[in-house]
């Protein structure tokens, strides 16, 4: 078997809108083609051996068994390959159950997916489940435990932590969109200016004096000392002659900790020696050279959590231990701990496994016993000498119990320190009774505290505290995203997307739009090229600039990644038409409305679909759909705009040369067409489509009527606004126009215009694009044929597999059958080509040129205009 390619889909996608995490594996099974697995030996007891869990996929059968079933009645390898990486990645601590397995047009080809929680894990997950898959087949021994751990190492390696996850998991329940910055633990939440980054726990508010502070242990204690806070005596120190003073002043017992640590890193408890303070000096000093000794204050260790200057939840933290039961030595009781099922690797589990480290040597070794010691019958043994949950500790829910004088002490210290998410370090025997009472102390004030201790104790209640921090960043009416509208369809989306932007900005909105252009905010490209893919969606949803994003969203980057973004308002399809059919297993219209419509089924269910009422295509799916749907025509009485009207739906008709919308059968008028520049006086008929589109979208949004009509007004087309979209360059005797067309229905708008063109002379300069249908190619050659006089052929810059008499032929062949004289030559430059048909212009003349390289025909076309006004000048 052969893995052809392996593609992360990260957002709504041709196989799920809700499933936005999926691996697609394109899977060659070569000679198992042949072989089902009830062809194969001994394979379904092999496979239930390795795995049994699989036990509990039940399949297409419905049942527990129902895949064992399947394997033994017979399945294809694909489907095998499907359900084993869906279930290492469950038994590495990633439960996931999505799957399907469907054959491409390619016999023994399949596409095979499952959905992943970490990509890199999902990955992974795809190339072993092969590889096992075949150790099966061949009867090889394979080392599931082995890849088991590789898949919790990688999870663990990019995962977010507890904490970041909890807020993101909230925050996705109430329908908020994030997006990972950068591989860390850095997130946005909301789109554009709405948007709110946290890291960790520590969030876009949280003040960066505060957090100064809590991490400066010396000065928080001063603070809060000054506040008549308890916090323990104690004092800084640099080496051992301040260490010896300040231990004579406050006695033994002692805590040793750096000034700048955290996580209890560098840290030593209830030192009683000298010996062990020295020891103690040396540990705090490699993570600081400040090390705070303080008064060792007796107690529980407890962790009290404060968001928004409110107390959330409270928990008394145990360090890690073992119970002896005078039977089992410390290395067997600690490999038993480690067995309970709430341990795991990292953060997979509510405890974490006990890792035997220096600092559980040290501790052993203070009490004289080595891992060999037998501890005697409820004798509690402490392995760490802190208590976080990281290295083994355990915690208990108290929230209910903390007495109400320690509430309002926690919510001061908050605003004390300035911290908006607050862990405070509490040492004393309950929090049932005032810290006054009971002799207990504030130890320390913690910026990005934990939140997995409180998300899921070993005993107690779990206290959802991500819920508070996501209240905070948006409070009750504070929207989190901005307007999306999204633009797809073969022909047309760029136009319709500059159309819309341009309304957008004229009503006072700071507008991101993608376009196979560039990336623009307002009207300032940052980014040139083909830029509507996902990544470019989302290079406009993070930009906290914007206001509103108008999105081109092409079909190669909805079936390489998906979607950029969850959801939007307004979904537009322009139409649906042959282009790039062939390719990525789209081959034929209705696997290309299935791509298609993926942005539509992403439109939020109070939102808007805008479809194409002279596309056949685009009119199969119109009942379809979640949203409400509003269609547009160049025909008023277009049966399915007639259907609408009586319906009292909302529609947009080109009708008596007028932009109209439509409500039932009342009108409303936006303006003559001819008044629009974009639609050259009326006569490009395929402008008016982009305008009608626009005209809709933008009315459904609530922009009014006044308004879209004064946009389009201003909207004047050029080299520079809209390039390759119509592009017309005058001459003194002839005239040069630029259009990016490129499939059959692009030549034919094309050719509707040129009927309305007077000229001498009709020449085309035209190529064929090299990984389209032969009938693709040919027939953009017929159509030529059609419109022009004289035809120029010349090569595509890149042929993307295909020699160039190849599609050199298949034009001339198309040319032929136009059932017209026409002549033509091949000249393989763009740039020749050009300059041999402004060459050979006559009084006159139209140029028009299909390029694919339009910043190159622009170019060269306003050079020969500058010469001519250069020679004008000199006369």
């Amino acid at each position: 078997m052969k893995i052809e390619k392996i593609q992360a889909l990260r957002g709504p996608n041709i196989w799920s809108i809700r499933r936005k995490k999926l691996i697609q594996m394109r899977l060659d099974l070569e000679e198992m083609e042949n072989f089902p697995t009830n062809k194969i030996e001994g394979f379904r007891e092999r496979i239930e051996k390795l795995i049994p869990s699989l036990i509990t996929h039940r399949c297409s059968e419905g049942v527990e068994g129902g895949f064992f079933h399947r394997v033994e009645t017979g399945t294809w390898m694909g489907h095998v390959i499907e359900h084993i990486a869906l279930e290492i990645q469950t038994l590495a601590g990633m439960d996931v159950g999505f799957g399907r397995t469907r054959e491409t047009k390619s016999p023994g080809i399949y596409n095979v997916v499952f959905n992943y929680i970490e990509e890199n894990a999902g990955i992974y997950a795809a190339e072993e489940a092969v590889k096992i898959a075949e150790a099966l087949i061949e009867d090889r021994e394979y080392d599931l435990n082995t890849c088991i751990h590789t898949l919790k190492e990688i999870r663990e390696r990019v995962r977010l932590g507890p904490s970041t996850g909890s807020i993101v998991e909230e925050a996705v329940s109430r329908r908020i969109p994030w997006i990972r910055l950068g591989t860390n633990s850095l997130v946005q939440l909301g789109y554009g200016v709405n948007q709110q980054r946290f890291q960790a726990t520590i969030t876009g508010k949280t003040s960066s004096i505060a957090v100064d502070i809590a991490c400066n242990k010396e000065l928080t204690k001063k603070m809060l000392h000054d506040a008549a806070i308890p916090v323990p005596i104690g004092d800084l120190v640099v080496d051992e002659e301040d260490l010896e003073k300040v231990i004579k002043k406050i006695n033994y017992p002692v805590v040793l900790k750096p000034l700048d640590g955290n996580h209890g890193k560098g840290s030593s408890i209830n030192v009683n020696d000298w010996e062990t303070a020295k020891t103690g000096l040396e540990h705090a000093q490699k993570y600081s050279r400040k090390v705070i000794v303080e008064k060792y204050i007796t107690g529980y260790d407890f962790r009290v959590l404060v968001i928004d200057n409110k107390m959330v939840a409270a928990a008394r933290r145990v360090p890690a231990h073992i119970v002896g039961d005078g039977e089992h030595n410390l290395q067997q009781l600690i490999d038993k701990e480690n067995k309970d099922p709430r341990r795991g690797y990292g953060h997979e589990n509510v405890l974490t496994e006990i890792e035997i480290d220096k600092d559980t040597l040290e501790l052993l070794d203070k009490l004289q016993y080595t891992l060999e010691t037998v501890p005697q019958k409820g004798e509690i043994v402490y392995l760490k000498s802190t208590a976080n949950l990281s290295t083994g500790g355990t915690s208990i829910d108290v929230t209910d119990m903390v007495h109400p004088e320690n509430i309002t002490m926690a919510e001061r210290i908050s605003k004390i320190i300035g911290l908006d998410v607050c862990g405070i370090d509490i040492m004393a025997e309950n929090l049932t009774q005032p810290l006054k009472e009971s002799g207990g102390a504030i130890i320390e004030v913690n910026a990005a505290p934990g939140f997995r201790m409180h998300l899921a104790p070993s005993e107690g209640l779990p206290r959802n505290v991500a819920a508070p921090v996501v209240d905070m960043l948006y409070p009750a009416g504070k929207p989190f995203t901005i307007p999306i509208i999204a633009v797809t369809g073969t022909n047309g989306k760029t136009t319709t997307t500059r159309l819309i932007s341009h309304i957008v900005k004229n009503n006072g909105y700071r507008v991101g739009f993608t376009t196979s252009d560039g990336i623009y905010i307002q009207n300032t490209m940052l980014t040139k090229g083909d830029t509507t893919g996902p990544l470019s969606a989302e290079f406009v949803l993070k930009d906290p600039t914007v206001e509103f994003a108008v999105l081109e969203t092409a079909r190669g980057g909805i079936l390489r990644s998906g979607l950029g973004f969850s959801q939007c308002d307004i979904g537009v399809l322009t139409n649906i038409k042959e282009d790039h059919l062939g390719m990525n297993d789209i081959h034929n219209l209705k696997d290309l409305t299935k791509v298609k419509r993926v942005v539509l089924d992403s439109v939020k269910k109070n939102g808007w679909s805008v479809m194409n009422a002279d596309d056949e295509y685009s009119m199969r799916i119109v009942n379809d759909l979640d949203s409400s749907v509003a269609i547009f025509s160049m025909d008023e009485n277009n049966p399915h705009i007639r259907k609408f009207a009586k319906e009292g739906k909302i529609t947009c008709v080109y009708e008596e040369g007028f932009v109209t919308i439509k409500k039932g059968d009342w009108k409303i008028r936006i303006g003559k067409a001819k008044d629009f520049p974009i639609t050259m006086e009326g006569k490009a008929r395929f402008m008016i489509e982009n305008v009608l589109a626009a005209s809709l979208a933008s009315y459904l949004y609530g922009f009014g009527i006044e308004d879209i009509s004064n946009s389009l007004r201003t909207f004047l087309p050029s080299a520079q606004l809209t390039p390759g979209r119509l592009n017309i360059f005058k001459f003194k005797s002839f005239k040069v126009l630029i259009d990016f067309a490129h499939n059959p229905a692009g030549y034919e708008a094309i050719e509707d215009y040129l009927k309305n063109v007077e000229s001498t002379k009709k020449i085309g300069i035209i190529s064929g694009v090299g990984d389209r249908r032969d009938e693709d190619i040919k027939l953009c050659g017929k159509i030529a044929g059609r419109m022009f006089d004289y035809i120029i052929i010349r090569n595509e810059k890149h042929l993307r597999g295909r020699k160039e008499e190849e599609i050199n032929g298949l034009i001339i062949d198309g040319i032929h059958e136009a059932g017209k004289d026409v002549s033509y030559e091949i000249i393989p430059k763009e740039i020749e080509a050009l300059k041999h048909a402004i060459g050979m212009a006559e009084e006159g003349t139209f140029i028009t040129a299909l390029s694919d390289v339009i910043s190159n025909a622009i170019d060269l076309v306003q050079e020969y205009q500058a010469r001519e006004l250069l020679e004008d000048d000199k006369i």
